[in-house]
């Protein structure tokens, strides 16, 4: 272990210090040191120093091919440089260049060479990629990764590419990670809790860079985040955070057999800034009275267990829920319910849409209403994709497809269309993923070391500058 010249520790690859050599950016740079960037394999940080204040980023590319080079974020008007190089995979050879800019004057240091470290055992054969249908496999999903996430602690969020080949990663000490989605802001965005919290239950929102630097760090009892959050975390466009939320009502049930005092569980939504202040807030208490539900006494210790939460493409609220098998629409100013879909909603939907619980609800490409069927009545799970007419509410189905009855997976789970014709699936309880078409047929399955919540899918233009799959 060294320390380097910015005063905080790193494990040393190797150091190079020199002074007003004309190979080393025309004698603008003094010193460079190069580690690793936050104990990561996966991520080179290279400290230089210079004499004088100026503009400085790295060139980086892999063994000799030169013409396929990578940079590192630019750190302006500065003499102190910390230039992380994201990208990197284990044990390669790498080549790096230093360039500087002074008063619009652009100097090259000359190239110097590292070769990364292998990956620690523990992230190790953590995902094992089959290519059934090579030739089928999209060039959109080649050109992506996969965001999944390691429930249990300590947590991990894993960037994996179709090779089963792991590209980013960042740990948590002591947490898990319970839920992660990847925002607009190319930042990795996480629910996290203990081992104690339930299946994608927390505490605590974490949001990483891809260069693995906090962004932001909330933890329960801070402002008004004082109600633990669950299956969801999301920002809306101005910034802000968006969660499931567990609300607790203390109601009257004598009426149907249940005491004056009794506790009904159920969710909410609530919309927090960056420093946990509160700034809208909806309940299913406002909505629907328990009382109407006859099977209340039973169902009260999780009346509806919301489990996704997103956007439809005015802005409103879809929220699913497990225990009743329904999706709503929400009114995202005045919490109003639009609608609702599945079996006793007031969408009217086809015979064949006979799902049994869904997960992770969304606006697919298409416009469509999409979302995984976790299929518990028959024992088999599934995909759809459905037309709504929010005006006459009806609805028909786009596209419906079955999962083989071989990776039935009964809870959580996710599904996302790739491109028109294909889509990528996590059946998490069976700790797998597969890329299916619309007719079902299986082109590609990737085995996980650990059940990841749901599996999203990242664009690699979502993925620039600092990540090229």
């Amino acid at each position: 272990m060294k320390k380097n010249i910015f005063g905080y520790i790193i494990p040393l690859l190797f150091s190079l210090i020199f002074s007003g050599c004309s190979n080393s950016g025309g004698g603008i740079i003094k010193e460079i040191h190069l580690g690793l960037h936050n104990n990561n394999q996966l991520k080179v940080q290279i400290d230089v120093l210079t004499v004088e204040p100026v503009d400085a980023y790295a060139e980086y590319w892999a063994g000799n091919d030169s013409t396929n080079t990578m940079r590192s974020t630019i750190i302006k008007n500065a003499t102190q440089h910390s230039l992380v190089l994201c990208n990197i995979l284990p044990k390669t050879n790498y080549a790096y260049h230093i360039i500087t800019i002074d008063n619009g004057v652009k100097k090259v240091s000359k190239t110097y060479t590292f070769k990364s470290h292998d990956l620690p055992l523990w992230l190790q054969e953590q995902f094992k990629a089959i290519n059934t249908f090579p030739k089928l496999i999209p060039q959109q999903f080649k050109d992506g990764l996969i965001l999944l996430n390691k429930n249990y602690a300590p947590g991990i969020a894993f960037l994996v590419d179709y090779k089963g080949q792991l590209r980013w990663y960042h740990t948590v000490d002591g947490m898990a990670y319970k839920v992660v989605h990847y925002t607009k802001d190319k930042t990795v965005l996480a629910l996290l809790g203990t081992n104690d919290d339930p299946t994608s239950y927390g505490r605590q929102i974490l949001e990483v860079n891809l260069q693995g630097d906090t962004i932001l760090n909330l933890k329960k009892g801070q402002g008004d985040f004082t109600q633990i959050i669950h299956h969801e975390i999301l920002k809306n466009d101005k910034g802000q955070l968006v969660t499931l939320t567990v609300d607790k009502k203390i109601m009257d049930l004598s009426s149907v057999g249940g005491s004056k005092q009794d506790t009904v569980n159920s969710d909410g939504i609530i919309v927090f800034d960056s420093h946990a202040k509160k700034i809208w807030k909806w309940s299913v208490f406002d909505a629907v009275d328990p009382l109407k539900d006859p099977n209340i006494l039973k169902t009260k210790k999780d009346w509806t267990h919301a489990n996704s939460l997103n956007y439809d493409t005015d802005g409103n609220y879809l929220i699913s829920f497990f225990n009743t098998g329904q999706i709503w629409k929400v009114d995202s100013k005045t919490g109003k319910v639009i609608w609702k879909f599945g079996k006793g909603g007031t969408v009217a939907m086809p015979a064949e849409c006979d799902f049994t619980q869904a997960h992770a609800v969304h606006i697919n490409q298409d416009g469509n209403l999409m979302f995984f069927d976790n299929g518990v009545k028959k024992q088999q799970s599934g995909v759809f994709a459905m037309k709504l007419n929010e005006a006459k509410q009806t609805s028909t189905i786009d596209f419906h497809i079955q999962l083989p009855k071989e990776v039935f997976n009964g809870r959580m789970g996710s599904a996302y269309m790739i491109n028109d014709t294909s889509l990528l699936v996590c059946c998490s309880k069976r700790h797998i993923l597969v890329l299916a078409d619309k007719k079902g047929i299986l082109l590609w399955t990737m085995e996980m070391a650990m059940p990841s919540y749901r599996a999203e899918f990242v664009r690699t233009d979502q993925l620039a500058p600092y990540l090229k799959p």
